[in-house]
Formats: C-alpha cells, sequence, structure tokens
C-alpha cells in the first residue's frame, strides 16, 4: 500500500517553494525568505548569547570557587566552634563529602608604611587546604613557581595574599608587613590594637578580584595566637556535586552539634548569582522579541500569498476542500517557513557557540582589536557554555510565535467566497 501524504501539506509545501520560479510570486517569495532568515538570525543570537552568558557565569563560578568552599559551617555566635572532631566525623559520613578543612576567619588591618587596608584574613591547615580547594589550578600556581600556601609554617607568621593586595601595597616575596587585630590589649593608656610583624611568604592569584584584593591567608595556629582564639571559628567542605551543595547543606543540619550554622556556596554570592540570573532572563526576553518580530512577518507573507492564491482557494473549495483543509494549507506554509528558520538558527547558534573560542581571536586579528582586554575583565578569552535547558526553550518558542502567527491569515483564506473569488478570473 503507497503511503500518500494529506494534500494540505503537499500544497503548503508546493507554496513555499513555488513563488521562486514564478516572476508573478518573486515578491511574496522574497518576503517569505526574509522572514525565513530573521527568525533564523534571532534564533542565532539568542542561543549565542546565552551560550556565553554560561560561559561567563561558568568561569567566573569556577574561579570564585578556587577560593570559597561548596559549604562552610561557622559557630553561630562567631566565635570559635565547639567539639570540631565530633562534628568531622559526622560530616566524614555523608557520602557527598570530599573533604572538609577547620579554619578561621577574621577581620583586620594589612599596613606597609603609611599605606594601610582592610583584609579579610583566613587562617587555614595547609595540610587540610588542598581537600576543599584545588590549589594547583586555582591558587598558587597560576604565576608558575611561585610558593603558594604550602609555604606557610606554624609560628614562622608568615602570610599569603592575594596578587591584587600585594600590588596595591607594593609587596613582594620577603617583605615584612604588620598585621592590626582589632581585639586590642587593656594597657594604662588605654585599650591599643594588637600589631604583629609577618612576612610575606606567598601569593595567590584566583582570578577573582574581590578576593585577591582582600584575602589574607596564614597558619590556623598563628591566627589563633593572633586572634585570641582556642579553636577554628569554621569548616570548609567540599562535595562531589557543587550544584547539590543546598541539599547537602540541609542534610548536614540536623546532624552538626548545637551552635553550629551551615551555608552553601549559593548562600554567600547570593547577590551575584541572582544579578546573573535577572541579567540573563532580561537578555532572553529582549531577544525573543527579535524572534517574534521576524516571525510575526509571515502575516504579511501569508497574506500576500492569500490574495495571491484565492483563485486557487475558489477551485480547491468546489472541487470539495473544506474550509478547515483550506485554513490547513496556509498554516502549513507559514509553519514550514518557522521550522526551517529556526532550524537555521540552530544550526548557526551552536556552530557559532562551540567554535567561539576559534571565531574571537579570529576577529581580533583581522580588526586588530580587543574585544576582552586583559587589564581590564577579568577574562581575556571568549568562553562559551551551550546548554539544553536554554536550546530546547528557544526552538520551542520561536516554532510556537511561527505557528501563532500563521492563524489569522489561514482563517482569512478559509473564509474566501469561491463566486467572488472567480468573478474576474
Amino acid at each position: 500500500m503507497k503511503f500518500e501524504w494529506p494534500y494540505e501539506l503537499v500544497l503548503g509545501w508546493r507554496y513555499t517553494r513555488a513563488g521562486r520560479a514564478t516572476r508573478r510570486n518573486g515578491f511574496i517569495s522574497f518576503i517569505s525568505g526574509v522572514s525565513m532568515l530573521g527568525i533564523g538570525l534571532g534564533v542565532a543570537a539568542l542561543v549565542i548569547v546565552l551560550s556565553v552568558m554560561n560561559g561567563f557565569q561558568k568561569e567566573v563560578r569556577d574561579r570564585m570557587l578556587s577560593v570559597v568552599s561548596h559549604i562552610e559551617i561557622v559557630s553561630a555566635d562567631g566565635g570559635a566552634l565547639d567539639d570540631v572532631k565530633g562534628a568531622l566525623q559526622k560530616i566524614h559520613m555523608h557520602p557527598q563529602v570530599l573533604g572538609a578543612a577547620p579554619f578561621i576567619s577574621a577581620q583586620a588591618l594589612l599596613a606597609r608604611g603609611e599605606d594601610m587596608k582592610g583584609v579579610l584574613v583566613r587562617g587555614i591547615d595547609p595540610d587540610l587546604e588542598p581537600s576543599v580547594v584545588d590549589l594547583s589550578t586555582g591558587l598558587s600556581r597560576k604565576n608558575g613557581n611561585m610558593p603558594g600556601v604550602e609555604a606557610l609554617r606554624p609560628g614562622q607568621f608568615g602570610v599569603v595574599l592575594g596578587i591584587d593586595l600585594a600590588r596595591q601595597l607594593g609587596l613582594r616575596l620577603g617583605d615584612p608587613v604588620t598585621l592590626i587585630a582589632p581585639n586590642g590589649q587593656v594597657t594604662p593608656a588605654g585599650v591599643l590594637p594588637r600589631l604583629k610583624q609577618m612576612q610575606v611568604v606567598g601569593l595567590f592569584n584566583s582570578g577573582h578580584y574581590e578576593y585577591d584584593a582582600a584575602l589574607v591567608m596564614l597558619h590556623a595556629e598563628d591566627a589563633g595566637k593572633i586572634f585570641r582564639l582556642e579553636g577554628p571559628t569554621g569548616i570548609r567542605l567540599k562535595i562531589k556535586d557543587l550544584h547539590e551543595a543546598r541539599s547537602v547543606a540541609r542534610e548536614l543540619a540536623p546532624i552538626l552539634p548545637a551552635g553550629m550554622a551551615i551555608r552553601d556556596w549559593t548562600q554567600q554570592n547570593r547577590t551575584w548569582f541572582a544579578a546573573v540570573q535577572v541579567e540573563k532572563r532580561m537578555m532572553f526576553i529582549i531577544l525573543t522579541l527579535i524572534v517574534a518580530v521576524a516571525a510575526f512577518n509571515l502575516v504579511s507573507t501569508l497574506v500576500m500569498s492569500v490574495t495571491d492564491k484565492r483563485a486557487d482557494i475558489a477551485i480547491l473549495r468546489t472541487l470539495g476542500a473544506s474550509p478547515r483543509s483550506i485554513m490547513g494549507v496556509f498554516m502549513m506554509q507559514g509553519a514550514m517557513v518557522g521550522v526551517m528558520g529556526t532550524l537555521g538558527g540552530l544550526f548557526l547558534g551552536l556552530l557559532i557557540a562551540f567554535n567561539i573560542d576559534v571565531i574571537v581571536p579570529a576577529l581580533e586579528t583581522l580588526f586588530r582589536a580587543s574585544f576582552l582586554p586583559k587589564d581590564i575583565y577579568l577574562i581575556s578569552s571568549m568562553p562559551s557554555d551551550p546548554q539544553m535547558s536554554d536550546i530546547l526553550p528557544v526552538a520551542i518558542i520561536s516554532l510556537l510565535l511561527s505557528f501563532v502567527a500563521t492563524l489569522y491569515p489561514s482563517w482569512r483564506a478559509s473564509q474566501v467566497n469561491p463566486a467572488e473569488a472567480l468573478r474576474y478570473e
């Protein structure tokens, strides 16, 4: 038994491509091609922009997590934690936890001569820190063989500074620096801040300016002596899947000893991630309007096509075609333009998104320009991360808009009176 396509589909496809072969319908064919091109370019722009935004978000997130842990457990009152060993035993029993490292967190002033800057001090154990932060790629190794946190030794009062902080204070390896702790000591002259002369033993470059310009790391034992703490103020955790940090934190919260609060990396940087999501959502809406404008160009194309095909419609009606079938023919014609434009746009957008690391350097060489100057932006290369969760909605919305644009012209075609249409033929 031979399969036959529905005649609505056959006629719709014939009307879509027939205009190119006849001078009479050449302008209609041109408008149809422009609509298809507009839909394709709009879809491609959406795919490329969303992929680049995903790439930037992933790049900044990875750099941020080279300093910030997936999950942090801190004291509810801001002091030292109680029963750290018991907490660590319970934490390591969770299957998602890969590593845990106690730390001391405090604020202080870092001074060199007359230059002074407020800093975040983090006391760490250099032996445990690699279990929660990839030091080989995130911190010390970005500047060749420059020493990092592995240079910290207890009792030597050495500090490891962010590369931007060292640049602002004019510090190099081996230079002395003064750490001023806020918890002062009582003297007959009043409360005086505690000063400690320290030495720069290492530098790090996480690639995130907020931390490279304000974070100071020293050994946990030295930090405890300077800030008069009997133990760590928090525990940093690394888990298998960073996207599961929120659920893992909820599971760990009930088993932790009293007086401990837990937070994940999304909560520590909530403002930044919220801003990125809002920006991404607004870009999606704005670029979708471009696709909508191109899709609704189909209205003018189909209106002109219906006017041109009035005699054909009348003949089909006299042969027994129902108004629904006539409507289906022109809906199929517009839908095919939308489908071809959407598929072409997806192909072009994905082709550019997956090869943007080659295309952008080629354009920079061609125009002798730098789109992402290293001295201004943290990232000197254009990142891209196409995700199905973005691409699928783009395709669906484009197809829906194209389909909606065909409804009114197709309905008008179904209302053509055969006698009126054939009167002047």
